[in-house]
């Protein structure tokens, strides 16, 4: 396949290569090694930058200096000195290699408290402005250099091609044309342009396009999906930002979670290698991504030598044992498991982004331009940026009758629960992971959209009432609706379909109430993704996408309300990049496809002058769910649509079973007969590491009703040989994502025993967390279904299983039975 040649702004400098190759002429297997692990900075002391010679190190989504979320600058540079202090000791011998340390700061510093947060990326590809892109690089970069830290895990640069994918939001466009645009321009915010005095200079970070590849391109929008697409389409869709990206001279990329046709990204020698660095001319660093590098085949978080072989850099390894693969990649490298060479390269590579950044120089980050200067944080310039992208990002769907922009000096209803709600309004990487459970203590400065829309009426004199439920005394002239979906990052956001929150019609209610009292309506819809809402169109006299604006809501003010003297202060510039749903099941929905047919299309938006003639009788039949049957079927006799038999071993290695025999690693699993012909299935661990089986869907199951049914998980088994070490059933919702319940005393009791029935009650399934600290509740779990059934075990283990099913009513308050 044929792959662009790129135009590179930074090119290699004879001086740097020469200063590469005298610095690692002096390093040690240990200190090339110490260059290529990133642990976090919860598992991480100077001592261990010093005695390890750690090259670099991040804070993931909502960690923070002493566990406190209100740090201030001073703190997060507190441990920098100490970091950087430590990499520069040289009083071992050892060689001084400054570390760098990153974070993700993908719509504004999201981890520091007070700090400028922008519309998310689907956002701000509305506004179609580039300039204003590299302007909000450049106050990102700004604010955190405030923290003294160096690199940014940003751009995403992802094409999101499937809008159940839960990082939809961390998009541009569907289109890789506008991702392209943006991509560059956002690279020279952050860095500074290429060839200039200000490129990666002291007020400047590193930047990372991510997630390479295909991120946003996996089968159903499962988020660390399978990607099956055609090289051309990974080539002409999905890496069009790492083009503009790679041109501007971002000086690292990031692997991505997922796979490109079965084979995961941070393993990947082709794509890595041979496209990225070799095709492309990509000569800065590779990156992991939380543990990625673990899901690899034949790999553990703790060792890896595939993925350096395949390109890989750097391990990002937030594991609290990352010393142990710190030693395992010492040996491999001296044995030549992982040749000199490759982990060379791999050295060469960081040791040049950092002389292109100049971090000798740079010295401590306390010492730094901008180091501690907390009025930057937040900076009335830069929220006045953030306003702007606000203003221009408000796309509008419908104006009947022209009824935007509204007069200030209305008596005006403010409902819906999204109007005084900064969690709401700011979205996932807000302080914490999630975006959940913030206040406006955790956004000094910020404006709720609230508080933007009484500043503008306040200014007419017209009257603001606020009413979350739509109740009033007086009618108003005419009521404001904010709404939409409630924050969410990653694995979290994904969904089962387009359709806005299935079996909840609070929003729709509170709608249909305010129009049946004949008050006009104005719909304010916060999303991070096209959904079908043709309903509450339905029942809206204007309604606007205003995304997830971040903190500066006062820019939706700005925009729907006119002056006090009736004149338009802003029009409404936003335009959809991204094809809005006709039907909730209509997804993948992108321009230009065959069968084109969205309800909006891609580039749609409406200004103040255009005339609406939009109706309000859009097709209201949504999606026509069954109701749960009181017994779900999941495998009887075979798997059941839509479940499919997955092994997976403890080297990471996958197989489904189409025959009659899979192997893994750990187990292998034969088609065998029960009562007729191939009727159950043996499972066979041969005692070498965990390994599974599962009953696997492509698409989330949203199995809720059972666990509200008093049900129960039931499978027919005949156990021939007990588990030597630990068996439990399992329900999951992704990688390290899943649920369990230790079944090892049960299926040791039935050794030899013929068949037996086990029932699991749902209620017994826990809470669980995730490899990113995040506890999912049981509701979360069971809406987020694909492996509905896992056996799971450590160790020897045989044993036969057979109609495996969900049953309502069959639960026995909280317990396991055997029959």
């Amino acid at each position: 396949m044929q792959w662009p040649t790129l135009n590179h702004a930074v090119k290699k400098d004879s001086v740097i290569e020469r200063k590469i190759d005298e610095l690692m002429a002096r390093m040690s297997v240990e200190e090339k090694v110490g260059q290529m692990i990133q642990p976090e900075i919860r598992h991480l002391t100077a001592q261990d930058v010093k005695d390890y010679h750690i090259g670099s190190v991040l804070n993931g989504g909502g960690s923070v200096p002493n566990g406190n979320r209100h740090s201030k600058a001073a703190d997060w540079l507190a441990i920098a000195d100490a970091y950087y202090t430590a990499s520069m000791d040289e009083s071992d011998g050892k060689v001084a290699v400054p570390i760098m340390w990153g974070t993700d700061a993908v719509h504004g510093v999201g981890n520091i408290v007070g700090a400028t947060l922008f519309p998310h990326n689907i956002g701000l590809g509305a506004t179609n402005n580039p300039e204003l892109i590299r302007r909000i690089g450049e106050i990102t970069a700004t604010e955190i250099a405030v923290t003294g830290l160096d690199w940014d895990f940003s751009p995403t640069v992802a094409v999101a091609r499937d809008d159940r994918w839960g990082r939809t939001y961390e998009s541009y466009s569907e289109h890789p044309e506008l991702v392209r645009k943006y991509a560059g321009k956002m690279v020279e915010g952050l860095q500074g342009v290429a060839n200039s005095d200000d490129f990666l200079s002291k007020t400047r970070v590193i930047s990372t396009a991510k997630h390479f590849i295909a991120d946003g391109g996996t089968l159903n929008g499962i988020d660390r999906g399978n990607s099956l697409i055609s090289e051309k389409e990974l080539r002409d869709i999905h890496a069009a930002g790492y083009f503009s990206a790679i041109e501007a001279g971002v000086q690292s990329v990031m692997a991505s979670f997922n796979c490109w046709q079965g084979e995961h990204m941070h393993g990947h020698k082709y794509l890595l290698t041979d496209v990225l660095k070799d095709k492309l001319g990509f000569d800065g660093l590779v990156v992991g991504d939380w543990n990625g590098h673990g899901f690899v085949a034949g790999c553990t978080v703790l060792d890896c030598p595939a993925a350096i072989n395949a390109g890989l850099d750097i391990f990002m390894v937030p594991d609290p044992q990352w010393k142990t693969l710190f030693n395992n990649t010492v040996e491999q490298i001296k044995s030549g498991v992982i040749p000199i060479e490759r982990a060379d390269d791999a050295v060469r590579r960081v040791l040049r982004v950092k002389l292109r950044a100049d971090l000798w120089n740079k010295g401590l980050p306390s010492t730094r331009p901008f180091a501690g200067k907390d009025e930057l944080l937040g900076a009335p310039a830069h929220r006045e940026v953030a306003r702007q992208a606000v203003r221009e990002s408000i796309v509008l769907l419908k104006n009947k009758n022209n009824l935007l922009p509204l007069s200030p000096s209305a008596n005006i209803l403010i409902a819906g629960d999204g109007a005084d709600n900064i969690s709401k309004q700011t979205g996932g990487w807000s302080v914490n992971w999630q975006g959940t459970g913030n206040t406006m203590a955790d956004f000094p400065g910020a404006t709720t959209l609230l508080a933007g829309i009484e500043a503008a009426v306040k200014e007419a004199e017209g009257k603001v009432t606020l009413s979350p439920d739509g109740s009033y005394q007086q009618k108003p002239d005419v009521a404001i609706v904010i709404f939409g979906e409630d924050p969410y990052a990653e694995m979290q956001g994904d969904v089962q379909n387009v359709l806005y929150k299935s079996g909840d019609t609070k929003d729709l209610e509170l709608l249909r109430k305010l129009k049946a009292d004949n008050i006009p309506v104005v719909s304010l819809f916060i999303t991070g993704r096209p959904l079908w809402v043709n309903r509450e169109l339905n029942a809206s006299d204007a309604f606007a996408v205003i995304w997830q604006p971040g903190t500066e809501g006062a820019g939706v003010a700005d925009v729907i309300f006119k002056t006090p003297d009736n004149k338009i202060r802003f029009d409404t510039t936003g335009r959809l990049t991204f094809s809005w749903p006709k039907r909730p099941d209509q997804t993948p929905l992108n321009v230009g496809d065959e069968d084109y047919d969205p309800l909006f299309p891609y580039a749609f938006g409406l200004s103040y002058s255009d005339r609406d003639d939009f109706s309000d009788n859009l097709s209201e039949e949504g999606i026509q769910h069954q109701a749960t049957t009181d017994i779900l079927e999941i495998f009887k006799r075979r798997p059941m649509n839509p479940f499919t038999i997955i092994l997976e071993g403890k080297n990471n290695d996958r197989a489904e079973l189409n025959g009659n025999i899979a192997k893994v690693s750990s187990l292998t699993v034969t088609a065998v007969d029960r009562d007729v012909q191939e009727d159950a299935r043996r499972a066979l661990w041969n005692g070498e590491g965990e390994g599974l089986v599962a009953l696997s869907a492509l698409n989330r199951q949203v199995l809720s009703d059972y666990l509200h049914s008093n049900s129960a998980l039931i499978f027919d088994v005949k156990v021939d040989a007990a588990p030597k070490g630990n068996a439990r059933v399992r329900v999951g919702c992704g990688p390290s994502c899943f649920t369990e319940v230790d079944l090892t005393e049960q299926l040791t009791s039935i050794v030899n025993k013929g068949w037996k029935t086990i029932k699991v009650d749902l209620v017994l399934f826990p809470d669980a967390g995730t490899d990113f600290g995040l506890k999912r509740t049981q509701e979360e779990l069971f809406e987020l279904v694909l492996e509905p059934f896992s056996l799971v075990s450590n160790d020897e283990l045989d044993l036969v299983f057979s109609n495996v099913r969900i049953e309502k009513n069959a639960g026995q308050n909280g317990s396991v039975l055997v029959v």
